[in-house]
């Protein structure tokens, strides 16, 4: 593993503990039928009775085993040690079954020969990918004929602003590296409820990342022509104005059902989107 991956793999270990402590009683909640995952989620992927599904950078494993408890045979898989350490610990509790595998996402899709009927991820996904039309025939390459990829995913939008929702930054675009010499923070914790869908515990405070990480910037458009030249064809590109759970920004105001819209006079722009796509079974680039 290269060392920017080395670094973002320590930083993700330092935060995966700190995000565990806030939900101690996820796994009661996943052990009575409960799914952390939001509405516009369980649109998107529809019925998953049966069906083989790649959950892609998992972290500690409370979706993966949300799609469990909707049916699906579900594999997790994410860089950090101590996120996959907390999801199969987090399977046991529960008695859920899925597999967890650590590993970094492009290596696991190059290598992997299993075929799935869906590959899923979502929030804060496509700004750790430094290749992204790697990442695109990697999921294309371990999708069955006809199988779906489905991502729910920060707008890019939300990045050119700063904490008073003026724009400040350019567009995201090129795949732009930026260091973060704060690492991976706790956002479970600045989200309290939002992102603890069983119960918020206070746990570790004031956490502190010791370990920097990199980010990579891309744009909307660059996503999609990604997974459409991999193959993929695109059967819905949906934009919300609003953003489930997470706290991103200052100023957001709850709207019912744990979504986030922006503050009052703040005119209506898209915070996160979705994509469905299907495999078409060749790249077209």
């Amino acid at each position: 593993m290269d060392e920017i991956l080395e670094q973002n793999r320590r930083s993700w270990n330092a935060a995966a503990e700190a995000h565990a402590s806030h939900r101690r009683a996820l796994a009661g909640f996943l052990r009575s039928g409960g799914v952390t995952l939001f509405p516009e989620e369980r649109e998107l992927l529809g019925d998953l009775r049966g069906l083989r599904v790649a959950h892609l950078m998992c972290s500690a494993g409370g979706d993966t085993l949300s799609l469990v408890n909707l049916g699906a045979r579900a594999t997790g898989v994410d860089m950090s040690d101590r996120a996959i350490e907390l999801a199969r610990e987090l399977s046991r509790k529960t008695g859920l079954q899925a597999r967890f595998v650590r590993s970094e996402v492009c290596g696991w899709l190059g290598a992997v020969r299993e075929r799935f009927d869906v590959v899923f991820c979502s929030y804060g996904v496509v700004c750790w990918l430094r290749d992204l039309d790697l990442w695109a025939r990697g999921v294309a390459g371990v999708l069955a004929g006809g199988g779906r990829f489905v991502m729910v995913e920060f707008h890019p939008l939300a990045d050119m602003l700063d904490g008073g929702w003026r724009l400040r930054r350019a567009y995201p675009s090129g795949g732009e590296r930026v260091r973060l010499e704060e690492g991976v923070g706790d956002y479970v914790g600045e989200s309290g409820e939002g992102l603890a869908p069983g119960g918020y515990s206070p746990g570790v405070r004031g956490f502190r990342n010791p370990h920097p990480c990199h980010l990579y910037r891309w744009g909307l458009g660059e996503v999609i022509t990604a997974l459409s030249g991999a193959g993929l064809q695109i059967l819905e590109l949906r934009e919300y104005p609003y953003v489930n759970g997470e706290r991103k920004l200052p100023g957001l105001r709850e709207v019912g059902g744990g979504r986030l819209a922006p503050p009052e006079g703040v005119p209506g722009l898209p915070l996160m989107y979705g994509v469905i796509a299907r495999w078409q079974g060749r790249p077209t680039r």
